[in-house]
């Protein structure tokens, strides 16, 4: 099985530790990006995993590439261009404060690309899974006409095509979302989402949650999951489900509806070191899951556990394997030492 992540690749800029953004007089460089994220997981967990993308033809550029190497995923059809790329900063939260992401993307090299760029009869072959994200239409007008004639080309090859929905109000608003998405949705068949993403993308409201008094209502993702199942066609509908009781500290589960039926995960309470890319690594866990035809309550389990996983780790890149999502879903995560 072979999946293709279609996405942006960001350089990452960090403050060290907790900091406040230039607290100190230099910030940790690294790089990421949403469908990125999802392609380095699937490789790690030993699935053919390729990304495209385009870069500047720059040598930040072609760091970024021996990164994504490094992972082994396969780079062999990324584009490179003139232009710039695009930046991220990130403040990490601890306690009460929380953590912030400022945006320095607009008009790079990827946001600029155009349809022509993309061939995607030859970048589609061998290819079995497409996996892109919300945030790729939201970058630019141009990413979102590219992700649409990908999707009627995955279509017409019979690709499974799934979509993490990834609402970023930094980047559009929910009345750009909706037009944009609900457009595209018609050839998922496995749509990944919280409650924020499915009200603010797709107009589907999920109701009596509060995420940050970790007050629930399980019942309304199921109304919002049958609902998008309905209009839409989509064969898996996900939700994380975060319960935010600091920013150190968060309640982590998830839910999976598949043929009227909805699993829930096991939840884990989690001691936050780096949240960003959570939502990535459950995507990934998901695919990876359906990939090896788990049924519906361990493949949620696994999607889960991964994620809860990368959430103890630095980067937004999910480093752990098989073999430790299976231990944390098996032991019950005491983290006693292994030896």
């Amino acid at each position: 099985m072979k999946v293709l992540t279609f996405g942006e690749l960001l350089l990452r800029l960090s403050a060290v530790g907790y900091d406040k953004l230039f607290q100190s007089d230099y910030l940790k460089a690294s790089f990421c990006g949403s469908e990125a994220n999802v392609a380095v997981s699937l490789a790690n967990y030993g699935i053919i995993s390729k990304f495209v993308t385009k870069l500047p033809n720059t040598d930040i550029g072609k760091a970024a590439i021996r990164t994504l190497d490094y992972f082994n995923v396969d780079t062999s059809s990324i584009l490179f261009g003139d232009g710039r790329m695009g930046v991220y900063y990130l403040e990490k939260g601890v306690s009460q404060r929380p953590s912030k992401v400022i945006y320095d993307r607009s008009n790079s090299v990827f946001a600029l690309s155009c349809a022509d760029d993309y061939q995607w009869d030859t970048l589609f072959e061998g290819v079995d899974w497409f996996h892109w994200s919300g945030i790729d239409p939201a970058v630019s007008n141009n990413v979102s006409h590219i992700v649409e004639e990908a999707l009627k080309k995955a279509n017409e090859k019979g690709i499974i095509v799934s979509c993490d929905l990834n609402y970023r109000k930094k980047l559009w608003s929910s009345e750009h979302a909706q037009k944009a998405m609900k457009k595209m949705m018609r050839y998922v068949d496995v749509c990944i989402a919280n409650e924020e993403d499915v009200q603010l993308s797709l107009g589907i409201k999920v109701d009596n949650n509060d995420v940050n008094d970790a007050l629930l209502n399980i019942e309304s993702y199921k109304k919002a999951a049958n609902e998008i199942s309905k209009n839409y066609g989509c064969k898996y509908v996900a939700f994380t489900l975060r319960e935010s009781f600091s920013a150190s500290k968060n309640g982590w589960a998830g839910a999976l509806y598949h043929n009227g039926n909805f699993a829930l995960s096991k939840k884990y309470e989690i001691l936050l070191v780096d949240r960003v890319g959570g939502g990535d690594s459950f995507a990934a866990g998901l695919i990876y899951a359906l990939i090896n035809k788990m049924d519906d309550k361990d493949a949620i389990n696994f999607a889960v556990a991964a994620s809860c996983l990368k959430q103890t780790i630095e980067g937004d890149f999910n480093r752990v394997s098989v073999e430790d999502v299976f231990s944390l879903m098996n032991d019950g995560g005491s983290g006693r030492v292994i030896r």
